[in-house]
């Protein structure tokens, strides 16, 4: 059977199953990866979500250094005075499978200033207006929520009062301030002189997902999948020499000698042969 794999076109074969499984592992390893950053970042939203609040100076400096990656998700509590004329619309937000906009507002805390998202609202009736939402409240308030890294600058040309997401350098930009290492999901917020006046604020928005998907899964059949082709050209290639075995038997030298040398089956006798005798 060796004879057989390390011909030509069995080579090519055997070429091509190993290809074949390295690909697949790599995948394999790639869903695998996902699967991970799912585990890490339920695990910090678990960890955070639900904790009694710390002060925002705990987790952020005022260098403008980045939030660190296990500290995502904290729930974090501040005081301070939002720039309420300086209200930015983050657009092409999902929310329950409605596109809208999230409402950036700057909060100048004692840290410096945090951006925080007060919500989403739905897209209005044409791209080129606004939706119309709460406006910020003025004055001191206390601010609870959970502090989220900020996003990829997506290099899109957006009117001045629009994000295309919540880049916080293009927030800087257009707020002509420094701002702190992360942005704010707003939970709840009161006036800091304790009164007991509800504030407006656009629709709050959703839990995060914690659901670990299907990568797990897919990273499991790209693995068992890996040998499949090579197996497969060893059960060919067996074939093929069990057949050339077969053939080569049949033409053997002595092979026709051994046949004539077989006995010749007897005649079988009628029961009125006998009876003839």
């Amino acid at each position: 059977m060796l004879r057989t794999l390390l011909t030509g076109r069995w080579l090519g074969y055997l070429a091509l199953g190993v290809v074949f499984a390295v690909v697949t592992v790599l995948l394999g390893n790639w869903q695998f990866s996902r699967h991970e950053d799912k585990v890490a970042a339920r695990d910090r939203v678990e960890a955070h979500y639900d904790a009694v609040p710390v002060p925002l100076e705990d987790v952020l400096t005022a260098d403008g250094a980045p939030l660190p990656e296990d500290d995502e998700w904290t729930r974090v509590i501040v005081s301070g005075e939002y720039a309420v004329d300086q209200q930015l619309y983050v657009r092409n937000r999902p929310q329950s499978k409605t596109y809208g906009y999230e409402i950036l507002v700057p909060l100048d805390t004692a840290a410096g200033t945090l951006a925080v998202d007060r919500g989403w609202a739905p897209n209005a009736e044409t791209a080129a207006t606004l939706p119309d939402v709460p406006p910020a409240p003025e004055g001191e308030v206390e601010v609870t929520g959970w502090l989220r890294p900020g996003e990829a600058d997506l290099e899109r040309d957006m009117p001045p009062d629009q994000l295309a997401s919540i880049n916080l350098a293009t927030a800087e930009q257009r707020w002509e301030r420094p701002v702190l290492g992360a942005y704010l999901v707003l939970q709840e917020e009161s006036y800091a002189e304790g009164s007991a006046a509800q504030i407006p604020r656009p629709t709050p928005l959703l839990a995060p997902r914690t659901d670990l998907g299907s990568h797990f899964a897919y990273s499991l059949q790209w693995w068992l999948s890996s040998p499949v082709l090579l197996i497969l050209v060893f059960v060919m290639a067996r074939r093929e020499w069990l057949e050339g075995e077969g053939r080569a038997s049949q033409t053997r030298p002595g092979a026709e000698r051994e046949g004539a040398q077989k006995p010749p089956k007897p005649k079988k006798v009628r029961i009125w042969d006998e009876e003839d005798w």
